[in-house]
Parts: C-alpha cells; sequence; structure tokens
C-alpha cells in the first residue's frame, strides 16, 4: 500500500471509530456524499479538507500523522510461550515490561517506584535475556517487540488477569470524579446484540487509539486508566428465581 493509501486507510478507520459517517463529512465539507466517497475513493485531498476533516474528529494532522505511523510501524506482538510463561511467573517483572511497553523509562520508573537500582538491573538483564528488550550502556532500553502485545487466549498472562487483575480492577466503588461505572442488563435479539458487540469493539479500538495519541504527552499531563468491557448472555433474575422456587 502506497503512503497516501496508509494515510487515507488510517482516516477512515479513526472516522469508522468515532462514528462519523460520509454524510457528516460531506455536511463539513460542503460537499455532497458522492463528491466525499469520490474523495476517498480518488485518495485526492488537499491539506484544507484534511485539516477540516481532522477537526471534525477533535484531531490534529500532526494527530493523523502520529497514529498513521504507529498503526504502519508497530504491530501486535505475540510472545513465544516461554516468554509469556516468564512474565506470569512473576508479575513484578510483567509490570515492569508493560511500563517501557507504555514508554516509561528507567529513570522515570526509578523516580515513580521504590526500586533499588540492584533490583531495576536485574529485571532489565532478564528481559533482556527474554528477547524482550535490548539493553544497552547507561541502562537504556531498545524494545524488541511491538508496543502492543495480543497475549494468546487461554495463556498464562492471560489466566494471571483473569485471576488477579480484573478482580483488583472491580474492588474499587468506582465513586471518583474520574471514575464511571454501569450495569444494566436486558432482553435482546441476537440481531439487537450483534450490534452492541460492534459498539463495543469500536469504543475499545478509540480507546487504543486515543492512548497511542497520548504517549508522547509529558508525564504530568497523563495518568493511567483502565476500561473493562464485557457482555455475555444472562439474566440475574432469573437465576435468582429459579433457584429460590418452590
Amino acid at each position: 500500500m502506497s503512503q497516501t493509501g496508509q494515510w487515507v486507510d488510517t482516516l477512515k478507520r479513526c472516522l469508522k471509530t468515532r462514528g462519523i459517517t460520509y454524510r457528516d463529512v460531506a455536511h463539513t465539507l460542503q460537499l455532497s456524499e458522492a463528491s466525499v466517497k469520490r474523495l476517498f475513493s480518488e485518495q485526492s485531498f488537499s491539506l484544507k479538507r484534511l485539516e477540516q476533516i481532522c477537526r471534525l474528529m477533535d484531531l490534529s494532522i500532526s494527530d493523523l500523522a502520529r497514529m498513521n505511523d504507529r498503526r504502519y510501524s508497530d504491530h501486535l506482538t505475540v510472545l513465544s510461550p516461554e516468554q509469556e510463561a516468564a512474565l506470569a511467573d512473576d508479575p513484578i517483572l510483567l509490570s515492569y515490561f508493560y511500563l517501557l511497553l507504555r514508554g516509561w523509562s528507567v529513570a522515570r520508573i526509578t523516580g515513580r517506584f521504590d526500586l533499588s537500582e540492584p533490583r531495576q538491573v536485574r529485571l532489565l538483564a532478564r528481559l533482556d535475556r527474554l528477547g524482550l528488550i535490548e539493553l544497552q550502556p547507561g541502562n537504556r532500553v531498545r524494545r524488541l517487540t511491538a508496543r502492543r502485545i495480543q497475549w494468546r487466549r487461554g495463556g498464562p498472562v492471560r489466566r494471571l488477569y483473569e485471576r488477579e487483575v480484573k478482580r483488583a480492577f472491580l474492588q474499587d466503588d468506582f465513586a471518583g470524579p474520574a471514575s464511571h461505572f454501569s450495569f444494566d442488563s436486558a432482553e435482546l435479539s441476537e440481531a439487537s446484540a450483534r450490534q452492541i458487540r460492534r459498539r463495543l469493539a469500536r469504543l475499545v479500538r478509540e480507546f487504543d487509539e486515543t492512548a497511542e495519541l497520548d504517549v508522547d504527552l509529558a508525564p504530568a499531563d497523563k495518568r493511567g486508566f483502565g476500561l473493562m468491557v464485557a457482555l455475555r448472555p444472562w439474566a440475574y433474575w432469573n437465576i435468582v428465581l429459579d433457584e429460590n422456587a418452590h
């Protein structure tokens, strides 16, 4: 795919994740919907129109450029079973690796957490031996994986998340001003359930893309957030009545 094609593909993905249609773009550009479709098909955007579309998504052109670069230069990595097992067996090592993936420097980790220098050197050396990083002079690190890891379904890290992370995440009362919790149940047709699943997948993609945009922000301008999305066939009130019926 040409570089222009990559840009247009990234632009279309961003519009889709935000639920913005060709009709919305046409209204912004004051063109017909057919003309907008032709712009995308012919990949012929002026900078002015590209800027207008980015503004519609609450992005800048430089934001779009960063997203495009990361999308085509930083794909998912699937670790070997041995690498996953080593990380899952040592939650400290896994957490340290996660911070490196998120762009934390060794100096920033040192300033934030009470980890002695010898302990950090051991962690870095272990990650180096596992082939996950290249440890360079001065404790500088070069990642040997993509920023995003595809953990194996049913693998040791996924099991660790199921056992520890999900439990710890849901222990909070979600009462803080930066928190949000909603739960509801309803009877849905399969068609409606599919529609909800598509919308949830779009939300997750938008969360990931927004995080990519914020990677380059100063540490003081951001903090960690967790997003848990779940949907499954479940009818709690039916279960209660079934278990207590006489």
